[in-house]
């Protein structure tokens, strides 16, 4: 797989280190997050990737070569702050001084438009626009040059439910494209909806760099209930598959260990053999939010 940015022990020092020592690569044709609290130095990242702000130390190789050249930033669409328009413009207009600004052809604005569902409003003023559309028009100025990448910095930040749900939907036809994209966010749900991999930031470290479904890959745990919970309680402690028993309630959590495979019918029968009968059960997998915050209060890094 072609590699579309290789980060090399990038670090950032200001009072203190916001961004420590951090590297990850970017193939093409995926989705990236950069997933991690305000202040975890995500922004900084990008800004060091796009030449806006300086690196204490470490390098970065953008389609192989090294930095980020003018010719390499006509190959990437940005969106970094808050939309900034003309807000007596309308949209059309708008989007013609950015295309100037480019030097990308006019006939490229009807088609960015449809792609973030902005067509029928493109002679209404940038002003009248909702928090979620001007994001959107954002979304549609970063893809006039036809960008190989985009980078993404908090792009539901602030929306409605309805605002995250075009977003999300507009970035994954973007991404049907085979344009590579790299989001910066805060929030799991929208890193677990949207990305393939992703990268875990904690105060300027990066803890994790994989693929989603990997970070998420687990055995999971048993959701169980018996008439004596206690008894039950016993029984699943003395059994060889799992790494954690708790109750929680009236339900026993049964966290399955790591080399362990065990299914609910095979539970489910072991468990009638030592004569407790279950009134509830059912296997679950841990969500990314779970895999997260474990990762997170597992790994004592400092800046």
């Amino acid at each position: 797989m072609e590699k579309i940015l290789s980060v090399k022990n990038l670090t950032k020092k200001f009072k203190r280190t916001v961004v420590n020592n951090i590297s990850f690569d970017v193939e093409k044709g995926n989705v990236y997050g950069l997933l991690g609290p305000n202040g975890s130095g995500k922004s900084t990242t990008f800004g060091m990737l796009l030449s806006t702000i300086n690196p204490t130390s470490g390098d970065w190789y953008w389609f192989g070569k090294k930095g980020t050249e003018p010719d390499t930033l006509k190959r990437i669409g940005a969106i970094i702050e808050q939309p900034n328009f003309y807000p007596y413009l309308d949209a059309e207009t708008n989007l013609k001084i950015v295309a100037e600004i480019k030097e990308t052809p006019y006939t490229r604005i009807a088609e960015v438009l449809k792609t973030v569902g902005l067509f029928e409003r493109k002679n209404d003023a940038f002003k009248t626009y909702s928090l979620g559309m001007k994001q959107r028009l954002a979304i549609a100025s970063a893809m006039l040059n036809n960008p190989e990448v985009m980078i993404l910095d908090e792009p539901t930040n602030g929306l409605d439910p309805e605002g995250i749900i075009q977003i999300r939907e507009i970035i994954s036809n973007i991404a049907k494209q085979g344009i590579t994209i790299i989001i910066a966010s805060h929030l799991l749900d929208e890193i677990e909806k949207i990305c393939s991999h992703v990268i875990v930031l904690k105060e300027g470290n990066a803890i994790y760099s994989g693929r989603v479904d990997e970070m998420t890959a687990n055995n999971g745990y048993f959701e169980l209930k018996a008439d004596n919970n206690n008894q039950l309680l016993s029984a699943l402690e003395e059994l060889q598959w799992f790494s954690a028993v708790k109750i929680d309630g009236e339900i026993i959590k049964a966290q399955i260990r790591e080399d362990a495979s065990i299914s609910a019918s095979a539970l489910n029968q072991k468990l009638a053999e030592k004569g407790i009968f279950l009134s509830h059960l059912m296997k679950k997998k841990l969500s990314l939010e779970t895999q997260f915050l474990e990762l997170v209060k597992n790994t004592n890094t400092h800046a």
